[in-house]
């Protein structure tokens, strides 16, 4: 986060599968306040299309699990704040029904005037709460590079 400040911008959160774990990890932090913007816990299909613009169809296509998701979630997150940068999450952290790939994770990180990245990861049946902590080391990571993006 001092990056981030030094640098003068700001970043959003737009998480499923982490219930707010991100944005409480980035504002765990001193001096966060400068660089953090807004969090969006948008867990429901309906909650990402109020919250984050995203279309019907997008998520009843597709699943709400997918790179096209993670992607319109922080894309639609920098569409409704004036922060820089935003990083968005959606997967299955537990059980998640037949035919579902448990521990399947899609993060996106969205800058301003640059390409959104998309990151996918199998972390595997490792159970929610570790899903949940490997998703946050990419997340982190996602927001360093993103930080030196010119």
């Amino acid at each position: 986060m001092r990056r981030l400040c030094d640098k003068k911008l700001t970043v959003t959160t737009a998480e499923s599968c982490t219930g707010g774990m991100l944005a409480s990890l980035l504002t765990d932090i001193e001096g966060a306040g400068h660089g953090f913007d807004r969090g969006f816990v948008t867990y429901s299909g309906e909650a990402k299309q109020q919250l984050l613009g995203l279309s019907a169809h997008l998520i009843d296509d597709n699943d709400a699990v997918n790179a096209e998701v993670a992607k319109a979630m922080a894309e639609g997150a920098l569409d409704r704040c004036d922060a820089d940068i935003a990083l968005s999450v959606t997967g299955f952290a537990g059980p998640a029904g037949d035919g579902k790939e448990q521990g399947l994770v899609f993060m996106a990180c969205a800058r301003r005037g640059h390409e959104t990245v998309i990151e996918e990861r199998h972390f595997g049946a490792i159970g929610r709460g570790p899903v949940r902590i490997e998703t946050l080391k990419v997340l982190t990571a996602m927001l360093e590079q993103a930080i030196d993006w010119e």
